[in-house]
């Protein structure tokens, strides 16, 4: 159980890691649906290649947009990209290569799709059959122009009547599904070249930029991450507050109205509420989410976080916040002790 636990808790704290899972996933989930698919080519000659070329590249432009959605670096690159400079200036470069990162992992299961059509065969007969050259093979020397295109149509259907056991078929198809082989395989062994060229030779040149766009883009996911977690953390906690002064308040109206039991309720006062203090908190650095106590301070540093991010510079000046929300001291009463670590 703990071997578990770990691994969860390493899938969570690596999103390149869960993106990486969800890839495979994919992958695998995409050799599963294609092998349970029923294929069925009409065998007409109008909508052959509609079918074949539908079949053979709709499914990917599908899983490709699955792939799209499933990685959280999608929005997060959007929103780098879209967000206004504020005092924080945007970098072209780490949205690229979030932007590379991104369509890597969403092509795997696209790309597993067509390489196993491709080796199948199946699509490629269905698509082009209609497209074979006549002249290649003896068969049809016989055979009006027409028929023909009749009986191209059918090879696709080996069970159909007109071309049942003909050695013309099996020509054709065989014919089409070595065209068909020999594009996947070629496809495979391209995409395994640039995976090893891109693998061995990277190493090879200066990786300072490589490191340096890693490191921001995966900053840039985590500084969301954080900044939710943080938004829930406060949501919370002001909920139970306002909820506090809720039956605070109440507590009072019934009071004043004698609805309190025996002379001691109704001669004392109610009872304040005292919120817990920082070290209730465990050094959690709350005291910084509780300054801001009201739906406009909220409203007001939401709007604050997306139309300007803070500097990546924690010696920059507070003033650059206004009043209220500097992300190195923000303001407090006096007399509240506040964390010695400060939370960015």
């Amino acid at each position: 159980m703990d071997k578990f636990r770990m691994l969860f808790q390493y899938f969570q704290s690596s999103s390149e890691s869960v993106m990486n899972g969800i890839c495979l996933l994919l992958a695998a989930a995409t050799v599963k649906l294609y092998s349970s698919f029923d294929f069925n080519c009409p065998c007409l000659a109008r909508y052959n290649a509609l079918y074949g070329l539908g079949l053979l590249l709709t499914p990917p432009l599908a899983l490709f947009l699955c792939g799209l959605l499933a990685n959280r670096q999608t929005v997060v690159m959007v929103e780098e990209w879209r967000r206004p400079a504020g005092h924080r200036k945007k970098d072209p470069g780490i949205i690229r290569y979030m932007c590379s990162s991104v369509l890597q992992r969403a092509l795997a299961a696209p790309l597993v799709w067509i390489l196993l059509a491709l080796l199948d065969g199946k699509c490629f007969v269905c698509a082009f059959s209609s497209s074979v050259d006549p002249e290649k093979f003896l068969d049809f020397a016989n055979m009006t122009p027409s028929q023909v295109q009749l009986f191209l149509a059918k090879v696709p259907c080996k069970e159909d009547a007109l071309v049942r056991d003909s050695p013309a078929r099996k020509a054709v198809s065989r014919y089409l599904r070595c065209l068909s082989q020999a594009m996947g395989w070629s496809i495979t062994l391209l995409l395994i070249v640039v995976a090893f060229l891109a693998r061995c030779l990277r190493p090879c040149f200066d990786q300072t930029i490589f490191l340096q766009r890693r490191y921001w883009s995966n900053y840039v996911d985590l500084e969301q991450k954080l900044f939710d977690e943080t938004c829930c953390e406060h949501a919370r906690d002001f909920a139970h507050r306002c909820v506090l002064h809720f039956f605070a308040s109440m507590q009072n109206e019934m009071q004043a109205r004698g609805l309190q039991r025996g002379k001691a309720s109704r001669g004392a006062e109610a009872p304040e509420i005292s919120e817990p203090t920082e070290g209730m908190d465990g050094g959690s650095g709350k005291a910084y989410l509780r300054t801001v106590s009201s739906q406009e301070q909220v409203n007001h540093l939401l709007s604050t976080w997306y139309s300007s991010k803070p500097p990546l510079d924690l010696a920059a000046s507070p003033r650059l916040w206004g009043r209220g929300l500097s992300h190195r001291a923000p303001t407090v009463a006096q007399g509240t002790k506040l964390s010695q670590r400060t939370d960015v």
